[in-house]
Protein backbone atom coordinates (compact mmCIF):
# COMPACT_ATOMS: atom_id res chain seq x y z
CA UNK A 1 0.00 0.00 0.00
CA UNK A 2 1.18 3.53 -0.62
CA UNK A 3 0.11 7.07 0.06
CA UNK A 4 0.67 10.42 -1.65
CA UNK A 5 4.22 11.28 -2.54
CA UNK A 6 5.58 7.80 -3.27
CA UNK A 7 3.80 6.96 -6.54
CA UNK A 8 6.67 7.83 -8.87
CA UNK A 9 9.22 6.03 -6.74
CA UNK A 10 7.21 2.81 -6.60
CA UNK A 11 6.44 2.90 -10.33
CA UNK A 12 10.14 3.31 -11.03
CA UNK A 13 10.97 0.34 -8.83
CA UNK A 14 8.30 -1.73 -10.55
CA UNK A 15 9.52 -0.85 -14.05
CA UNK A 16 13.08 -1.69 -13.03
CA UNK A 17 11.98 -5.03 -11.61
CA UNK A 18 13.14 -4.02 -8.12
CA UNK A 19 9.80 -3.90 -6.33
CA UNK A 20 10.00 -6.64 -3.72
CA UNK A 21 6.33 -6.81 -2.71
CA UNK A 22 2.92 -6.03 -4.23
CA UNK A 23 1.71 -2.45 -3.68
CA UNK A 24 -1.83 -1.08 -3.79
CA UNK A 25 -2.18 2.51 -4.97
CA UNK A 26 -4.37 3.99 -2.23
CA UNK A 27 -3.66 7.58 -3.28
CA UNK A 28 -5.43 7.12 -6.62
CA UNK A 29 -8.52 5.48 -5.17
CA UNK A 30 -11.63 7.54 -5.92
CA UNK A 31 -12.53 8.08 -2.26
CA UNK A 32 -9.01 9.24 -1.39
CA UNK A 33 -8.77 11.54 -4.41
CA UNK A 34 -12.13 13.19 -3.91
CA UNK A 35 -12.19 13.58 -0.16
CA UNK A 36 -8.58 13.96 0.93
CA UNK A 37 -7.53 15.93 -2.14
CA UNK A 38 -10.60 17.80 -3.41
CA UNK A 39 -13.05 18.34 -0.56
CA UNK A 40 -10.51 18.55 2.26
CA UNK A 41 -8.27 21.02 0.40
CA UNK A 42 -11.30 23.10 -0.57
CA UNK A 43 -11.81 23.85 3.12
CA UNK A 44 -8.30 23.64 4.57
CA UNK A 45 -6.73 26.12 2.11
CA UNK A 46 -8.89 28.93 3.51
CA UNK A 47 -8.27 27.88 7.11
CA UNK A 48 -4.51 27.66 6.52
CA UNK A 49 -4.26 31.06 4.84
CA UNK A 50 -6.36 32.74 7.52
CA UNK A 51 -4.31 31.25 10.35
CA UNK A 52 -0.96 32.15 8.83
CA UNK A 53 -1.64 35.53 7.18
CA UNK A 54 -5.08 36.79 8.34
CA UNK A 55 -5.52 37.90 4.74
CA UNK A 56 -8.84 38.92 3.20
CA UNK A 57 -9.66 36.97 0.06
CA UNK A 58 -12.15 39.26 -1.66
CA UNK A 59 -10.64 40.95 -4.69
CA UNK A 60 -7.25 39.27 -4.29
CA UNK A 61 -5.62 37.91 -7.43
CA UNK A 62 -4.40 34.35 -7.02
CA UNK A 63 -2.38 32.02 -9.23
CA UNK A 64 -3.13 28.32 -8.68
CA UNK A 65 -0.47 26.10 -10.23
CA UNK A 66 -2.08 22.81 -11.21
CA UNK A 67 -5.75 21.87 -11.69
CA UNK A 68 -5.85 18.32 -10.40
CA UNK A 69 -8.06 17.43 -7.46
CA UNK A 70 -6.11 19.64 -5.03
CA UNK A 71 -6.03 22.55 -7.48
CA UNK A 72 -9.75 22.20 -8.14
CA UNK A 73 -10.50 22.37 -4.43
CA UNK A 74 -8.27 25.40 -3.80
CA UNK A 75 -9.55 27.24 -6.88
CA UNK A 76 -13.21 26.69 -6.00
CA UNK A 77 -12.69 27.87 -2.42
CA UNK A 78 -10.90 31.08 -3.36
CA UNK A 79 -13.31 31.87 -6.19
CA UNK A 80 -16.22 31.49 -3.76
CA UNK A 81 -14.54 34.03 -1.45
CA UNK A 82 -14.35 36.62 -4.23
CA UNK A 83 -10.76 36.13 -5.36
CA UNK A 84 -9.75 36.46 -9.02
CA UNK A 85 -8.21 33.08 -9.80
CA UNK A 86 -5.73 32.24 -12.56
CA UNK A 87 -4.83 28.61 -13.23
CA UNK A 88 -1.66 27.20 -14.76
CA UNK A 89 -1.71 23.69 -16.26
CA UNK A 90 0.36 21.42 -18.49
CA UNK A 91 -2.44 18.89 -19.15
CA UNK A 92 -4.89 20.09 -21.84
CA UNK A 93 -7.75 18.09 -20.30
CA UNK A 94 -7.33 19.67 -16.87
CA UNK A 95 -6.75 23.02 -18.57
CA UNK A 96 -10.05 22.71 -20.44
CA UNK A 97 -11.80 21.83 -17.18
CA UNK A 98 -10.38 24.99 -15.61
CA UNK A 99 -11.69 27.10 -18.47
CA UNK A 100 -15.12 25.48 -18.30
CA UNK A 101 -15.21 26.14 -14.55
CA UNK A 102 -14.70 29.84 -15.21
CA UNK A 103 -11.00 30.27 -14.45
CA UNK A 104 -8.44 32.14 -16.52
CA UNK A 105 -5.77 29.82 -17.90
CA UNK A 106 -2.37 31.47 -18.04
CA UNK A 107 1.36 30.88 -17.71
CA UNK A 108 2.76 31.78 -14.31
CA UNK A 109 5.36 34.08 -15.81
CA UNK A 110 2.62 36.12 -17.49
CA UNK A 111 0.60 36.83 -14.33
CA UNK A 112 3.10 36.59 -11.49
CA UNK A 113 3.80 40.36 -11.51
CA UNK A 114 0.34 41.33 -10.33
CA UNK A 115 -1.00 38.40 -8.27
CA UNK A 116 -1.24 38.59 -4.49
CA UNK A 117 -0.86 34.86 -3.90
CA UNK A 118 0.77 31.91 -5.65
CA UNK A 119 -0.34 28.43 -4.58
CA UNK A 120 1.34 25.32 -6.00
CA UNK A 121 -0.73 22.13 -6.33
CA UNK A 122 1.17 20.08 -8.90
CA UNK A 123 3.17 17.40 -7.08
CA UNK A 124 6.12 18.39 -9.29
CA UNK A 125 9.38 20.21 -8.54
CA UNK A 126 10.64 23.74 -9.23
CA UNK A 127 7.21 25.07 -10.18
CA UNK A 128 8.02 28.43 -8.60
CA UNK A 129 11.66 29.40 -9.13
CA UNK A 130 13.83 32.47 -8.63
CA UNK A 131 12.88 34.05 -11.95
CA UNK A 132 9.25 34.06 -10.80
CA UNK A 133 10.13 35.43 -7.38
CA UNK A 134 12.08 38.31 -8.88
CA UNK A 135 8.87 39.44 -10.62
CA UNK A 136 6.55 39.13 -7.63
CA UNK A 137 5.13 42.20 -5.94
CA UNK A 138 6.28 43.07 -2.46
CA UNK A 139 4.48 40.91 0.11
CA UNK A 140 3.20 38.30 -2.34
CA UNK A 141 2.12 35.17 -0.44
CA UNK A 142 3.66 31.94 -1.75
CA UNK A 143 2.65 28.52 -0.48
CA UNK A 144 2.47 24.86 -1.44
CA UNK A 145 -0.52 22.53 -1.29
CA UNK A 146 1.12 19.82 -3.40
CA UNK A 147 3.81 17.34 -2.51
CA UNK A 148 6.54 17.72 0.10
CA UNK A 149 8.69 20.85 -0.29
CA UNK A 150 9.85 20.38 -3.87
CA UNK A 151 7.45 22.70 -5.70
CA UNK A 152 8.97 26.00 -4.56
CA UNK A 153 12.67 26.78 -4.96
CA UNK A 154 13.06 27.65 -1.28
CA UNK A 155 16.83 28.02 -1.50
CA UNK A 156 16.38 31.10 -3.69
CA UNK A 157 14.77 32.87 -0.76
CA UNK A 158 18.08 33.09 1.07
CA UNK A 159 18.74 36.28 -0.91
CA UNK A 160 17.98 39.33 1.31
CA UNK A 161 16.51 41.41 -1.54
CA UNK A 162 13.43 39.19 -1.86
CA UNK A 163 10.37 40.43 0.05
CA UNK A 164 7.75 37.73 -0.35
CA UNK A 165 5.83 35.79 2.28
CA UNK A 166 6.65 32.06 2.14
CA UNK A 167 4.30 29.93 4.24
CA UNK A 168 5.38 26.76 6.09
CA UNK A 169 8.85 26.95 4.49
CA UNK A 170 7.40 25.50 1.29
CA UNK A 171 6.01 22.37 2.93
CA UNK A 172 2.41 21.23 2.43
CA UNK A 173 0.47 24.11 3.92
CA UNK A 174 -2.64 22.41 5.27
CA UNK A 175 -0.56 19.71 6.98
CA UNK A 176 1.69 22.36 8.53
CA UNK A 177 -0.75 25.12 9.44
CA UNK A 178 -4.20 23.59 9.66
CA UNK A 179 -5.95 20.36 10.58
CA UNK A 180 -7.44 17.55 8.53
CA UNK A 181 -11.12 16.92 9.41
CA UNK A 182 -11.73 13.65 11.24
CA UNK A 183 -14.24 12.66 8.56
CA UNK A 184 -11.54 12.82 5.89
CA UNK A 185 -9.08 10.96 8.12
CA UNK A 186 -11.68 8.25 8.60
CA UNK A 187 -12.15 7.82 4.85
CA UNK A 188 -8.41 7.71 4.20
CA UNK A 189 -7.66 5.35 7.09
CA UNK A 190 -10.50 3.01 6.08
CA UNK A 191 -9.16 2.89 2.53
CA UNK A 192 -5.67 2.07 3.79
CA UNK A 193 -6.90 -0.60 6.18
CA UNK A 194 -8.97 -2.33 3.49
CA UNK A 195 -6.01 -2.26 1.11
CA UNK A 196 -3.83 -4.01 3.70
CA UNK A 197 -6.55 -6.59 4.40
CA UNK A 198 -6.92 -7.21 0.65
CA UNK A 199 -3.20 -7.85 0.25
CA UNK A 200 -3.06 -10.08 3.34
CA UNK A 201 -6.09 -12.20 2.42
CA UNK A 202 -5.51 -12.43 -1.32
CA UNK A 203 -4.82 -15.96 -2.59
CA UNK A 204 -1.28 -16.66 -3.66
CA UNK A 205 -0.59 -15.39 -7.14
CA UNK A 206 -3.35 -12.76 -7.32
CA UNK A 207 -0.92 -9.93 -6.72
CA UNK A 208 2.59 -10.06 -8.12
CA UNK A 209 5.46 -7.68 -7.37
CA UNK A 210 3.78 -4.76 -9.10
CA UNK A 211 1.63 -1.70 -8.42
CA UNK A 212 -2.18 -2.08 -8.39
CA UNK A 213 -5.19 0.18 -8.01
CA UNK A 214 -7.51 -0.43 -5.08
CA UNK A 215 -10.31 -2.76 -6.30
CA UNK A 216 -13.41 -0.69 -7.10
CA UNK A 217 -15.54 -2.94 -4.90
CA UNK A 218 -13.51 -1.80 -1.88
CA UNK A 219 -13.47 1.81 -3.04
CA UNK A 220 -17.27 1.81 -3.20
CA UNK A 221 -17.49 0.02 0.16
CA UNK A 222 -15.53 2.85 1.83
CA UNK A 223 -17.98 5.36 0.37
CA UNK A 224 -21.03 3.36 1.45
CA UNK A 225 -19.77 3.15 5.04
CA UNK A 226 -19.45 6.93 5.24
CA UNK A 227 -22.85 7.62 3.73
CA UNK A 228 -24.30 6.76 7.12
CA UNK A 229 -23.07 10.11 8.42
CA UNK A 230 -25.63 11.87 6.23
CA UNK A 231 -28.53 9.51 6.89
CA UNK A 232 -28.35 8.85 3.15
CA UNK A 233 -30.16 5.97 1.43
CA UNK A 234 -28.87 4.41 -1.77
CA UNK A 235 -31.22 3.41 -4.55
CA UNK A 236 -30.95 -0.28 -5.44
CA UNK A 237 -31.05 -1.65 -8.97
CA UNK A 238 -33.79 -4.08 -9.85
CA UNK A 239 -32.76 -7.41 -11.33
CA UNK A 240 -33.98 -6.20 -14.72
CA UNK A 241 -32.00 -2.95 -14.48
CA UNK A 242 -28.83 -4.74 -13.38
CA UNK A 243 -29.10 -7.19 -16.28
CA UNK A 244 -29.69 -4.32 -18.74
CA UNK A 245 -26.59 -2.48 -17.49
CA UNK A 246 -24.49 -5.63 -17.26
CA UNK A 247 -23.77 -5.02 -13.57
CA UNK A 248 -24.13 -6.81 -10.29
CA UNK A 249 -26.84 -5.33 -8.09
CA UNK A 250 -24.21 -4.96 -5.39
CA UNK A 251 -21.42 -3.39 -7.42
CA UNK A 252 -18.87 -2.50 -8.40
CA UNK A 253 -20.71 0.12 -10.43
CA UNK A 254 -17.65 1.70 -12.05
CA UNK A 255 -14.91 0.08 -14.15
CA UNK A 256 -11.49 -0.49 -12.57
CA UNK A 257 -9.96 2.44 -14.47
CA UNK A 258 -12.54 4.97 -13.28
CA UNK A 259 -11.07 7.87 -11.30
Amino acid sequence: MWRAGSQTWLHQLSKAGKLCVPAINVNDSVTKQKFDNLYCCRESILDSLKKTTDIMFGGKQVAICGYGEVGKGCSAALKAMGSVVYVTEIDPICALQACMDGFRLAKLGDVVRHVDMVITCTGNKNVVVREHMDLMKNGCVVCNMGRSNTEIDVNSLQAPELRIVLLAEGRVLNLSSSTVPIYVLSITATTQALALIELFNAPEGRYKQDVYLLPKKLDEYVASLHLQTFDAHLTELTDEQAKYMGLSKYGPFKPSYYR
